[in-house]
Protein backbone atom coordinates (compact mmCIF):
# COMPACT_ATOMS: atom_id res chain seq x y z
CA UNK A 1 0.00 0.00 0.00
CA UNK A 2 1.70 3.36 -1.24
CA UNK A 3 1.44 6.35 1.32
CA UNK A 4 -1.22 7.80 -1.38
CA UNK A 5 -3.44 5.11 -0.78
CA UNK A 6 -3.20 5.51 3.26
CA UNK A 7 -3.61 8.69 3.36
CA UNK A 8 -7.32 8.09 1.28
CA UNK A 9 -8.35 6.13 4.42
CA UNK A 10 -8.50 9.52 6.17
CA UNK A 11 -11.31 9.85 8.60
CA UNK A 12 -12.17 13.41 8.42
CA UNK A 13 -11.24 16.53 5.97
CA UNK A 14 -7.65 18.03 6.86
CA UNK A 15 -8.88 21.76 7.61
CA UNK A 16 -11.86 20.32 9.52
CA UNK A 17 -10.20 18.72 11.89
CA UNK A 18 -7.35 21.42 12.64
CA UNK A 19 -10.23 23.50 13.44
CA UNK A 20 -11.51 20.99 15.88
CA UNK A 21 -8.60 19.97 17.36
CA UNK A 22 -7.81 24.21 18.68
CA UNK A 23 -11.51 24.60 19.53
CA UNK A 24 -11.05 21.75 21.90
CA UNK A 25 -7.82 23.55 23.56
CA UNK A 26 -10.44 26.67 22.78
CA UNK A 27 -12.88 25.39 25.07
CA UNK A 28 -10.01 24.53 27.60
CA UNK A 29 -8.89 28.20 28.52
CA UNK A 30 -12.04 30.14 27.53
CA UNK A 31 -10.52 31.67 25.03
CA UNK A 32 -13.41 34.83 23.96
CA UNK A 33 -15.11 34.15 21.27
CA UNK A 34 -13.87 37.30 19.37
CA UNK A 35 -10.69 35.69 19.08
CA UNK A 36 -11.89 32.51 18.02
CA UNK A 37 -13.92 34.34 15.42
CA UNK A 38 -10.64 35.42 13.98
CA UNK A 39 -9.20 32.41 14.14
CA UNK A 40 -11.69 30.29 11.99
CA UNK A 41 -10.91 31.38 8.75
CA UNK A 42 -6.88 32.39 7.11
CA UNK A 43 -6.06 36.01 6.48
CA UNK A 44 -5.80 35.39 2.90
CA UNK A 45 -6.27 32.65 0.88
CA UNK A 46 -4.27 33.57 -2.95
CA UNK A 47 -4.50 30.69 -5.91
CA UNK A 48 -2.15 31.59 -8.95
CA UNK A 49 -2.08 29.74 -12.16
CA UNK A 50 1.56 29.86 -14.09
CA UNK A 51 2.61 28.37 -17.18
CA UNK A 52 5.95 26.80 -17.28
CA UNK A 53 8.02 25.82 -20.50
CA UNK A 54 8.50 22.23 -20.40
CA UNK A 55 12.68 20.60 -21.71
CA UNK A 56 10.42 19.30 -24.87
CA UNK A 57 9.46 23.01 -26.00
CA UNK A 58 5.43 22.59 -24.89
CA UNK A 59 3.94 24.77 -21.72
CA UNK A 60 2.43 23.33 -18.73
CA UNK A 61 -0.32 25.41 -16.90
CA UNK A 62 0.48 24.87 -13.12
CA UNK A 63 -1.83 25.45 -10.15
CA UNK A 64 -0.20 27.17 -6.67
CA UNK A 65 -1.23 28.25 -3.44
CA UNK A 66 -0.26 30.43 -0.72
CA UNK A 67 -2.34 30.44 2.23
CA UNK A 68 -1.91 33.40 5.01
CA UNK A 69 -3.29 32.22 8.20
CA UNK A 70 -2.43 34.98 11.20
CA UNK A 71 0.26 37.58 11.58
CA UNK A 72 -0.75 38.68 15.12
CA UNK A 73 2.75 37.86 16.41
CA UNK A 74 4.56 38.51 13.06
CA UNK A 75 5.40 38.10 10.14
CA UNK A 76 3.53 34.84 7.95
CA UNK A 77 6.31 31.67 8.04
CA UNK A 78 5.49 28.44 6.34
CA UNK A 79 6.82 25.89 4.13
CA UNK A 80 6.50 25.40 -0.01
CA UNK A 81 5.42 21.94 -0.61
CA UNK A 82 5.60 20.15 -4.24
CA UNK A 83 3.30 17.07 -4.27
CA UNK A 84 0.27 15.81 -6.54
CA UNK A 85 -1.83 15.52 -3.64
CA UNK A 86 -1.54 19.48 -2.48
CA UNK A 87 -5.47 21.20 -2.03
CA UNK A 88 -6.22 24.44 -0.41
CA UNK A 89 -7.78 22.45 2.26
CA UNK A 90 -4.58 20.71 3.29
CA UNK A 91 -2.63 23.85 2.63
CA UNK A 92 -5.38 25.91 4.77
CA UNK A 93 -5.02 23.10 7.58
CA UNK A 94 -0.79 23.50 7.66
CA UNK A 95 -0.85 27.18 7.88
CA UNK A 96 -3.23 26.84 10.62
CA UNK A 97 -0.79 24.59 12.56
CA UNK A 98 1.95 26.54 11.28
CA UNK A 99 0.46 29.62 13.36
CA UNK A 100 0.21 27.41 16.29
CA UNK A 101 3.56 26.28 16.62
CA UNK A 102 5.06 29.49 16.13
CA UNK A 103 3.08 30.75 19.33
CA UNK A 104 3.68 27.64 20.93
CA UNK A 105 7.74 27.73 20.93
CA UNK A 106 7.21 31.75 21.46
CA UNK A 107 8.67 32.80 17.87
CA UNK A 108 7.72 36.43 16.87
CA UNK A 109 5.75 34.37 13.15
CA UNK A 110 2.85 33.73 11.92
CA UNK A 111 1.51 31.17 10.09
CA UNK A 112 1.32 30.40 6.45
CA UNK A 113 1.69 27.29 3.94
CA UNK A 114 1.85 26.88 0.06
CA UNK A 115 2.28 24.40 -2.55
CA UNK A 116 2.41 23.65 -5.85
CA UNK A 117 -0.06 20.40 -7.37
CA UNK A 118 2.19 17.98 -9.04
CA UNK A 119 4.35 15.08 -8.99
CA UNK A 120 8.17 16.35 -9.10
CA UNK A 121 9.16 13.55 -9.72
CA UNK A 122 8.06 13.59 -12.86
CA UNK A 123 9.81 16.90 -13.95
CA UNK A 124 13.89 17.63 -14.58
CA UNK A 125 15.73 19.28 -12.64
CA UNK A 126 15.88 22.68 -15.24
CA UNK A 127 12.10 22.20 -15.60
CA UNK A 128 11.58 22.65 -11.58
CA UNK A 129 13.89 25.32 -11.68
CA UNK A 130 11.95 27.11 -14.32
CA UNK A 131 8.89 25.88 -12.31
CA UNK A 132 9.83 27.39 -8.74
CA UNK A 133 11.06 30.95 -10.53
CA UNK A 134 7.32 31.02 -12.59
CA UNK A 135 5.55 30.08 -9.06
CA UNK A 136 7.79 33.01 -7.07
CA UNK A 137 7.09 35.74 -9.72
CA UNK A 138 3.33 34.53 -9.74
CA UNK A 139 3.24 35.25 -5.50
CA UNK A 140 5.40 38.61 -6.20
CA UNK A 141 4.31 40.96 -3.00
CA UNK A 142 2.25 38.43 -1.53
CA UNK A 143 5.33 37.09 0.42
CA UNK A 144 8.70 38.90 1.47
CA UNK A 145 11.23 39.14 4.32
CA UNK A 146 9.18 41.07 6.75
CA UNK A 147 5.68 40.15 5.29
CA UNK A 148 5.40 36.15 4.17
CA UNK A 149 8.72 34.35 4.64
CA UNK A 150 8.88 30.52 2.80
CA UNK A 151 10.72 27.51 3.63
CA UNK A 152 11.28 23.59 2.15
CA UNK A 153 8.64 21.21 2.96
CA UNK A 154 7.60 18.08 1.30
CA UNK A 155 8.87 18.11 -2.18
CA UNK A 156 11.16 21.11 -1.69
CA UNK A 157 14.77 21.36 -0.66
CA UNK A 158 17.35 23.93 -0.27
CA UNK A 159 18.00 23.94 -4.12
CA UNK A 160 14.42 25.55 -4.19
CA UNK A 161 14.83 27.75 -1.80
CA UNK A 162 17.73 29.28 -3.45
CA UNK A 163 15.98 29.59 -6.68
CA UNK A 164 12.93 31.00 -4.85
CA UNK A 165 15.34 33.78 -3.27
CA UNK A 166 17.22 34.31 -5.98
CA UNK A 167 14.06 35.29 -8.24
CA UNK A 168 12.89 37.67 -5.40
CA UNK A 169 16.04 39.38 -5.43
CA UNK A 170 16.24 39.69 -9.08
CA UNK A 171 12.99 41.43 -9.05
CA UNK A 172 14.53 43.96 -6.01
CA UNK A 173 16.00 47.29 -7.26
CA UNK A 174 19.73 46.88 -7.10
CA UNK A 175 20.60 48.36 -4.45
CA UNK A 176 18.16 46.54 -1.61
CA UNK A 177 19.00 42.94 -3.49
CA UNK A 178 20.93 41.58 -0.75
CA UNK A 179 18.64 43.16 2.28
CA UNK A 180 16.37 40.30 1.12
CA UNK A 181 18.37 37.44 1.60
CA UNK A 182 15.92 36.04 3.96
CA UNK A 183 13.20 35.83 1.53
CA UNK A 184 13.14 32.50 2.32
CA UNK A 185 14.56 30.16 4.61
CA UNK A 186 16.36 26.71 4.49
CA UNK A 187 18.62 27.73 1.58
CA UNK A 188 22.14 26.34 0.98
CA UNK A 189 24.76 27.25 4.04
CA UNK A 190 26.42 28.72 0.53
CA UNK A 191 23.23 31.14 -0.35
CA UNK A 192 22.99 31.99 3.49
CA UNK A 193 21.49 28.85 5.06
CA UNK A 194 22.13 28.57 8.74
CA UNK A 195 24.35 25.36 10.32
CA UNK A 196 21.95 22.81 11.58
CA UNK A 197 18.85 23.86 9.35
CA UNK A 198 18.95 20.52 7.63
CA UNK A 199 18.20 18.19 10.98
CA UNK A 200 16.72 20.69 12.77
CA UNK A 201 13.34 19.03 12.56
CA UNK A 202 14.64 15.48 13.15
CA UNK A 203 16.76 17.04 16.15
CA UNK A 204 13.75 18.77 17.50
CA UNK A 205 11.95 15.16 17.96
CA UNK A 206 14.36 14.04 19.53
CA UNK A 207 15.04 16.71 21.93
CA UNK A 208 11.73 16.39 23.02
CA UNK A 209 11.76 12.41 23.05
CA UNK A 210 14.86 13.63 25.87
CA UNK A 211 12.52 15.38 27.49
CA UNK A 212 9.79 12.78 27.60
CA UNK A 213 12.18 9.83 28.67
CA UNK A 214 13.35 12.06 31.41
CA UNK A 215 9.72 13.17 32.65
CA UNK A 216 8.62 9.06 32.42
CA UNK A 217 11.75 8.11 33.53
CA UNK A 218 12.56 6.21 30.70
CA UNK A 219 16.23 4.30 29.85
CA UNK A 220 16.44 5.76 26.06
CA UNK A 221 19.59 3.45 25.42
CA UNK A 222 17.41 0.41 25.83
CA UNK A 223 14.13 2.05 23.90
CA UNK A 224 13.15 0.33 20.00
CA UNK A 225 11.55 2.72 17.51
CA UNK A 226 9.57 2.58 14.18
CA UNK A 227 10.09 5.37 11.77
CA UNK A 228 7.13 6.21 8.86
CA UNK A 229 8.42 7.87 5.98
CA UNK A 230 12.69 8.08 5.70
CA UNK A 231 12.87 11.79 4.50
CA UNK A 232 15.04 14.13 5.54
CA UNK A 233 13.04 14.26 8.78
CA UNK A 234 12.62 10.87 9.47
CA UNK A 235 16.08 9.90 8.37
CA UNK A 236 17.65 12.72 10.61
CA UNK A 237 15.60 11.81 13.69
CA UNK A 238 16.06 7.94 13.11
CA UNK A 239 20.15 8.93 13.24
CA UNK A 240 20.42 11.06 16.28
CA UNK A 241 18.21 8.86 18.05
CA UNK A 242 20.43 5.83 17.24
CA UNK A 243 23.03 7.55 18.54
CA UNK A 244 21.37 7.84 22.19
CA UNK A 245 21.90 3.59 21.50
CA UNK A 246 18.32 3.12 20.80
CA UNK A 247 17.39 0.51 17.92
CA UNK A 248 15.07 1.41 14.70
CA UNK A 249 13.37 -2.18 14.20
CA UNK A 250 11.21 -1.18 10.87
CA UNK A 251 11.14 2.24 8.44
CA UNK A 252 9.23 3.28 5.57
CA UNK A 253 9.30 5.44 2.39
CA UNK A 254 7.33 6.21 -0.51
CA UNK A 255 8.00 2.96 -2.04
CA UNK A 256 7.64 0.27 0.98
CA UNK A 257 8.75 -0.50 3.96
CA UNK A 258 11.08 -3.42 5.88
CA UNK A 259 11.93 -4.76 9.37
CA UNK A 260 14.44 -6.14 11.59
CA UNK A 261 13.96 -7.27 14.59
CA UNK A 262 17.80 -7.19 15.27
CA UNK A 263 18.03 -3.19 14.37
CA UNK A 264 18.74 -1.51 11.21
CA UNK A 265 21.20 0.86 11.34
CA UNK A 266 20.32 4.17 10.27
CA UNK A 267 23.44 5.93 9.29
CA UNK A 268 24.19 2.96 7.22
CA UNK A 269 20.63 2.53 5.99
CA UNK A 270 20.88 6.86 5.03
CA UNK A 271 24.01 6.09 3.49
CA UNK A 272 22.54 3.21 1.01
CA UNK A 273 19.50 5.37 0.09
CA UNK A 274 21.68 8.22 -0.31
CA UNK A 275 23.95 6.34 -2.83
CA UNK A 276 20.28 6.01 -5.10
CA UNK A 277 19.35 2.80 -4.57
CA UNK A 278 15.98 2.13 -2.99
CA UNK A 279 15.01 1.15 1.11
CA UNK A 280 13.39 -1.74 0.12
CA UNK A 281 16.42 -3.37 -1.61
CA UNK A 282 18.33 -2.88 1.76
CA UNK A 283 20.12 -6.40 2.23
CA UNK A 284 20.13 -6.13 6.01
CA UNK A 285 16.45 -5.96 6.43
CA UNK A 286 13.44 -7.85 5.48
CA UNK A 287 10.88 -6.32 3.02
CA UNK A 288 7.03 -6.08 4.35
CA UNK A 289 4.03 -5.12 3.45
CA UNK A 290 4.01 -1.20 4.05
CA UNK A 291 0.38 -1.73 6.05
CA UNK A 292 2.74 -4.00 8.51
CA UNK A 293 4.84 -0.73 9.88
CA UNK A 294 2.11 0.14 12.38
CA UNK A 295 1.86 -3.20 13.85
CA UNK A 296 5.19 -3.64 14.79
CA UNK A 297 5.55 -4.07 18.70
CA UNK A 298 8.34 -0.84 19.46
CA UNK A 299 9.10 1.53 22.14
CA UNK A 300 8.58 4.78 19.99
CA UNK A 301 6.80 5.30 16.75
CA UNK A 302 7.78 8.63 14.56
CA UNK A 303 5.57 9.41 12.07
CA UNK A 304 7.35 11.64 9.47
CA UNK A 305 5.41 11.27 6.32
CA UNK A 306 2.05 12.38 5.42
CA UNK A 307 -0.97 14.19 7.08
CA UNK A 308 -3.67 11.16 8.56
CA UNK A 309 -1.41 8.30 8.21
CA UNK A 310 -2.72 7.20 11.73
CA UNK A 311 -6.49 6.43 11.61
CA UNK A 312 -9.57 4.72 12.44
CA UNK A 313 -8.49 1.34 10.41
CA UNK A 314 -5.13 1.02 11.54
CA UNK A 315 -5.27 2.77 15.05
CA UNK A 316 -5.68 -0.57 17.05
CA UNK A 317 -2.91 -2.23 15.36
CA UNK A 318 -0.73 0.13 17.02
CA UNK A 319 1.80 -1.57 19.83
CA UNK A 320 3.96 1.78 20.83
CA UNK A 321 4.71 3.60 24.30
CA UNK A 322 4.81 6.91 22.50
CA UNK A 323 3.78 8.45 19.49
CA UNK A 324 6.37 11.27 18.26
CA UNK A 325 4.56 13.25 15.67
CA UNK A 326 7.44 14.28 12.94
CA UNK A 327 4.67 15.06 10.33
CA UNK A 328 1.73 17.75 10.71
CA UNK A 329 -1.25 16.46 11.45
CA UNK A 330 -0.82 12.53 11.30
CA UNK A 331 -3.12 11.55 13.75
CA UNK A 332 -6.69 11.84 12.56
CA UNK A 333 -9.29 12.95 15.56
CA UNK A 334 -10.87 9.05 15.98
CA UNK A 335 -7.47 7.64 16.35
CA UNK A 336 -6.56 9.96 18.60
CA UNK A 337 -9.22 9.71 21.20
CA UNK A 338 -8.16 5.76 20.56
CA UNK A 339 -5.04 6.61 21.86
CA UNK A 340 -6.03 8.62 24.58
CA UNK A 341 -8.04 5.89 25.73
CA UNK A 342 -5.55 3.52 25.83
CA UNK A 343 -2.54 6.11 27.59
CA UNK A 344 -0.73 5.76 24.89
CA UNK A 345 1.93 9.02 25.13
CA UNK A 346 1.69 11.42 22.81
CA UNK A 347 4.57 14.38 21.48
CA UNK A 348 1.97 16.42 19.60
CA UNK A 349 3.28 17.77 16.31
CA UNK A 350 3.25 21.10 16.38
CA UNK A 351 5.48 20.76 19.39
CA UNK A 352 7.47 17.74 18.05
CA UNK A 353 8.45 19.06 14.70
CA UNK A 354 8.58 22.51 16.03
CA UNK A 355 12.73 21.93 15.24
CA UNK A 356 12.38 23.44 11.73
CA UNK A 357 10.50 26.27 11.99
CA UNK A 358 13.02 27.00 15.28
CA UNK A 359 16.08 26.73 13.03
CA UNK A 360 14.20 28.48 9.99
CA UNK A 361 13.90 31.92 12.64
CA UNK A 362 17.33 31.36 13.55
CA UNK A 363 18.37 31.67 9.76
CA UNK A 364 15.92 34.19 8.89
CA UNK A 365 17.83 36.29 12.29
CA UNK A 366 21.28 35.48 10.76
CA UNK A 367 20.49 36.90 7.15
CA UNK A 368 18.86 39.98 8.90
CA UNK A 369 22.12 41.05 11.20
CA UNK A 370 24.87 39.64 8.57
CA UNK A 371 25.91 36.67 11.43
CA UNK A 372 26.59 33.18 11.00
CA UNK A 373 26.25 30.26 13.86
CA UNK A 374 28.20 27.90 14.44
CA UNK A 375 26.02 24.46 14.76
CA UNK A 376 26.84 24.07 18.21
CA UNK A 377 25.18 27.32 18.88
CA UNK A 378 21.88 27.00 16.78
CA UNK A 379 21.91 23.18 18.50
CA UNK A 380 22.14 25.00 22.30
CA UNK A 381 19.51 27.26 21.52
CA UNK A 382 17.02 24.76 19.70
CA UNK A 383 17.14 22.74 22.51
CA UNK A 384 16.72 25.39 25.10
CA UNK A 385 13.13 26.95 23.32
CA UNK A 386 11.91 23.29 21.88
CA UNK A 387 12.24 21.84 25.58
CA UNK A 388 10.99 25.01 27.40
CA UNK A 389 7.87 24.48 25.03
CA UNK A 390 7.59 20.69 26.13
CA UNK A 391 8.23 21.56 29.86
CA UNK A 392 4.78 24.35 29.05
CA UNK A 393 2.89 22.02 27.63
CA UNK A 394 3.82 18.99 29.86
CA UNK A 395 2.90 21.31 32.74
CA UNK A 396 0.04 22.34 31.51
CA UNK A 397 -1.76 19.13 30.93
CA UNK A 398 -0.98 17.69 34.26
CA UNK A 399 -2.81 21.08 35.73
CA UNK A 400 -5.96 20.93 33.95
CA UNK A 401 -6.39 16.85 32.98
CA UNK A 402 -5.35 17.61 28.91
CA UNK A 403 -3.94 15.27 26.69
CA UNK A 404 -0.37 17.14 25.42
CA UNK A 405 -2.11 17.61 22.15
CA UNK A 406 -4.68 19.56 23.53
CA UNK A 407 -2.25 21.43 26.14
CA UNK A 408 0.28 22.27 23.22
CA UNK A 409 -2.72 24.27 21.76
CA UNK A 410 -3.87 25.86 24.73
CA UNK A 411 -0.47 27.16 25.18
CA UNK A 412 -0.05 28.57 21.48
CA UNK A 413 -3.40 29.90 21.93
CA UNK A 414 -2.94 31.61 25.41
CA UNK A 415 0.05 33.74 23.34
CA UNK A 416 -2.29 34.79 20.66
CA UNK A 417 -5.11 35.13 23.38
CA UNK A 418 -2.72 37.94 25.27
CA UNK A 419 -1.62 39.73 21.66
CA UNK A 420 -5.10 39.92 20.99
CA UNK A 421 -6.04 41.38 23.98
CA UNK A 422 -3.05 44.25 24.08
CA UNK A 423 -3.78 44.94 20.34
CA UNK A 424 -7.17 45.05 19.90
CA UNK A 425 -8.84 45.26 16.74
CA UNK A 426 -8.03 48.20 14.24
CA UNK A 427 -9.61 50.95 13.33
Amino acid sequence: MTTATLQATADHDLYEMAVTQWKQAAEAIDLEPWIQTILEQPKNELMVHFPVKMDNGEFRLFKGYRVQHNNILGPYKGGMRYHSAVKIDEVKALATWMTLKCALVELPLGGAKGGVKFDPALLSESELMRLTRRFTHALGDNIGPEYDIPAPDLGTNPQTMNWMMDTYMNASASNNRYKNRNIVTGKTLECGGSEGRYKATGQGIVFCIEAWAEDRNVDLPKCTFVVQGFGNVGSNAAKLLELHGARMLAVSDRYGAIHNSQGIRAAKLLRWVAQGRQLVDYPDADKIPEEELMSVKADILIPAALEEQIHSKNVDQLQFRLIAEGANGPTTLEADRVLQERGVDMIPDILCNAGGVIVSYFEWVQNRICESWEEKEVDAKLERKIKRAYRRTFELSGERNLSMRTAALACALKRIQAAYRQRQIFP
